[in-house]
């Protein structure tokens, strides 16, 4: 699986490098949209993953942050960074959410990206972060360093999930070569645990709160305990557009920069906006962990996650430029 998983990500950037040299001389199309100019709006088209993370974005475009600045916001859902990010390149999509080992590994593979404003990052909260580990009631498994010799089921093989947990039994004295992933989706983690499929399970919310509602409990808070000021996921766009339309990559910047400030200061109104673009119902809003949602990206955590990420082998042969990506 892992290998596979490895190829297709090979193969999928180099058809997005062939794509932005395809369409390079063009002017014409979303990727290379006009500035706003004489009050017209342009339209901006953004790939999301519904979750919580991407709240911020939904409160800004309510508020009027983006429409001030002459931006008319489309979300588009996808099912991850392995399609959002060769919609962004080939120009399906102006700006897209991923997490950061994703860009990561990305980069390292020449696909031409960039990442123009931070998007969500850990709680610091251990016991109490974005994202856990968590296992059934009744577990043999105390901490994160019994997840040794167990099996955990992640989102994704080799991204920010496996890398995390692996720091986390790490940290706690255990052998992390002997955990192994699993491959599941978000929302299917709360039965695999309760059923038995898997020992323990790598999950945020509305997962991590159906799961407990199950009686499941948190054993690790990976994102915290690799880093408590962890940036897990950036906005990013093409290398394309920031060289033939700035203005519009500053215009999106600072709008969404003012998103996440207003976010951070106003947490109900985030929590609310979440039923608009989730399938979250309004009994779980009060228990959902919030991320935290700072301005700018810490720099520190990104070179300690892609030292982890080199650790793990997520690169190959390549060692991810966090100056150039990241600033």
């Amino acid at each position: 699986m892992q290998r596979r998983r490895t190829l297709g990500l090979a193969t999928a950037a180099a058809m997005v490098v062939a794509a932005v040299a395809g369409c390079g001389s063009s002017d014409s199309g979303s990727g290379g949209a006009p500035p706003a100019s004489g009050g017209k709006a342009t339209q901006v088209t953004v790939g999301i993953i519904p979750i919580i993370d991407v709240a911020p974005l939904y409160l800004g475009q309510k508020k009027g942050f983006f429409a001030d600045r002459g931006i008319e916001l489309k979300m588009v859902t996808a099912q991850g960074g392995a399609a959002i990010i060769p919609g962004v390149v080939s120009g399906q999509f102006q700006f897209g959410f991923s997490n950061t080992t994703s860009l990561m590994i990305a980069q390292t593979k020449g696909v031409p990206v960039k990442s123009v404003v931070n998007g969500a990052a850990s709680n610091g909260k251990v016991g109490a972060d974005v994202t856990g580990v968590l296992v059934k009631k009744d577990s043999p498994i105390k901490s994160a360093k019994d997840l040794a010799g167990h099996t955990v089921a992640v989102n994704t093989l080799q991204n920010i999930g496996s890398t995390t947990v692996r720091e986390s039994v790490r940290k706690a004295g255990g052998d992390a070569s002997k955990v192994r992933f699993v491959e599941i989706p978000f929302d299917q983690m709360p039965a695999a645990l309760d059923g038995g499929r898997v020992d323990a399970a790598w999950m945020g919310d509305p997962a991590k709160s159906l799961a407990e509602q199950q009686g499941a409990r948190t054993v690790a808070s990976p994102f915290a305990e690799t880093d408590p000021r962890l940036t897990v996921a950036t906005y990013f766009t093409s290398t394309q557009i920031t060289q033939r339309n700035p203005e519009l990559v500053k215009k999106f910047t600072d709008a969404m920069t003012e998103s996440l400030t207003y976010a951070s200061q106003h947490p109900d109104e985030a929590r609310q906006i979440l039923t608009t673009y989730t399938k979250i119902g309004t009994d779980l809003l009060d228990t959902l962990t919030l991320p935290a949602w700072p301005a700018e990206v810490d720099t520190a955590s990104l070179e300690k996650l892609a030292s982890l990420g080199e650790q793990d082998g997520l690169f190959g042969d390549k060692k991810p430029d966090i100056q150039a990506l990241f600033k």
